[in-house]
Formats: C-alpha cells, structure tokens, sequence
C-alpha cells in the first residue's frame, strides 16, 4: 500500500511567516440550521419498517431480535435555538491540519487494542484506514477521517477553536438529529423512502470509505450532506458509562435501518472503530 504525507503537514513544518504564526487554518464548510419546531424521534410504524429493512438485507431477525431500536425516543415534537453545524464529516486533510500544528497521535489502533475491542472487522482491514509517520493513506485525502476516539474529536475542536477563534464542539444529538433529517422528521435525510442510491452504505457501496460529498442527492432539508452511511459520528451526547451516542449508520451497514436519523447506540469514549468518525457545530 501506497501512503502519503499530506502537503498540509509539509506546509507546516516548511512554511514559516514573518509573523512566527502557523500557517492559516480553513475552517470546515458549514450549514445553518434555524431556530424553530422539529420532529425528534420515531414511531412504532417506523421501527417496524427498519426492521423490514434490516431482513430484506441480511436474511434474518437479528436487529429486531435484539431490539436495537426500542431506544429510540418517542417520536414528539421539540425545539431547538439555531445553530451551525459541519456540511460534512471532518476530512483526513482537514485532521492533518491539526496533527501537524499540535503532535496529536495520528488516527491508529494497535493490533491488541483492536482486538479487545470483540468487533467482527478483522484487524487488517483497519489497515487501509490508519496513518503511517502521520500522514494519512494515498487517495484518501477528502475521506471522513476514523480510527479516532471521542477524546480525539474533542481534542481537534478545541484545537479548531483555539486557531480560528470560534468556538468549535461535538454535536448534542439532538442537534445531530435535527439536522440530518429536518423539521418534518422524515425517517432519512431525503425524505421516508429507503434510496440506497443516495449514501454510502454495504447496499452498493464499495465497503469501504468514499470521499465526502459523493452523494449530493442524499443531502438532508437543510443541506447536510453524509448524514446516512458512510461512518458514524460521534457526539456529546453520553448515555453513562463513559459511553457516548454514534449517529448515522456507516459503509458497513445494509438495510439500512441504522441509518436513520432516528436510530442511536452508545459506543466506549476511548474506541478507535474504522466506522466512525465526526463533525462538528460552530458557534
């Protein structure tokens, strides 16, 4: 395999203003999404129809055996103040930025560690995903970054902050929610039809990672774009345990009942999954 250092990092080490200032830093692009009502949550109809889905997919019960969306909220009506939020995931390049400036550990998992986790990837394919002398593999400039822990992401939003003077954070994931689906609640970012067309996911995806924005169709009300599949995303949102709440289905994911705006599971703070990854609100 192929890696790179980004020009980034190269800019950064051989660049050197007058002023004794690093390089400028272009903050990610963002989206607003208005004050006002918005439809949270889901209904018994629409966790049927995930579970559909899900056997339609895989050829068994699995997910509604173990109710994975029977912790979803009830669906209701709520409010939130207006915000703005990332268009995308956070990019390798735009990660590269800030492992350059700060000497942050660059995304990666050890074998051990990988395989305490108990996931069903196998180690070597976190391979294509982790960065070698900080720099992130060949091709895979625009990719979500992964491999990078809840600590991580709030590491680079307080770098973000600090560099661009704008306070920078993990969504609530009610903001999360908001966002990706808009006021009307429709159960995925375009609207209540499943269209696998219009997202990365194991439907017709290459199981693998794709650079951001490659799927324009499936952008949400608002514009939000990578809302379903492509790679969870972390955000502030904790449900105890030093476990923090994942939005948004992954490439790895069929169905795709996860995929919904509506779905959530928690995931440890300190795992480093090759399905997850995160942006960011702006305040």
């Amino acid at each position: 395999m192929n890696w790179i250092v980004p020009a980034v990092l190269l800019l950064a080490v051989s660049c050197s203003p007058l002023n004794g200032a690093p390089p400028p830093v272009k903050a990610p692009g963002l989206i607003a999404v208005p004050a006002g009502p918005y439809i949270a949550g889901s209904d018994r109809a629409e966790r049927e129809a995930a579970y559909l889905l899900d056997e339609a997919a895989y050829g068994h019960s699995v997910t509604r055996k173990s109710k994975w969306y029977e912790n979803e909220a009830k669906r209701t009506k709520r409010e939130l103040s207006a915000f703005k939020i990332t268009r995308t995931p956070i990019t390798n390049t735009q990660y590269a930025a800030f492992i350059a400036a700060t000497g942050h550990p660059a995304p990666g998992v050890d074998a051990k560690t990988w395989r305490g986790y108990g996931l069903i990837h196998p180690y070597e394919r976190t391979r294509r995903h982790a960065w070698v002398q900080d720099g992130f593999p060949a091709g895979r400039a625009a990719h979500p970054v992964v491999l990078v822990s809840h600590g991580d992401a709030r590491a680079y939003a307080r770098w973000l902050s600090e560099t661009t003077g704008r306070t920078w954070r993990l969504p609530e994931e009610r903001e999360w929610e908001k966002a990706a689906r808009g006021p009307a609640g429709a159960r995925f970012p375009w609207g209540d039809d499943w269209r696998p067309e219009l997202l990365n996911s194991h439907d017709r995806g290459p199981f693998d990672t794709l650079p951001v924005n490659s799927f324009p169709g499936g952008a949400s009300p608002y514009g939000l774009l990578d809302a379903a599949g492509q790679v969870f995303e972390w955000t502030a949102t904790a449900t105890g345990g030093a476990r923090f709440i994942v939005k948004g289905g992954s490439w790895d994911d069929s169905g795709c009942g996860v995929c919904r705006p509506a779905a959530r599971h928690g995931r440890p703070a300190k795992l480093k999954h090759i399905l997850i990854g995160f942006r960011l609100v702006a305040e």
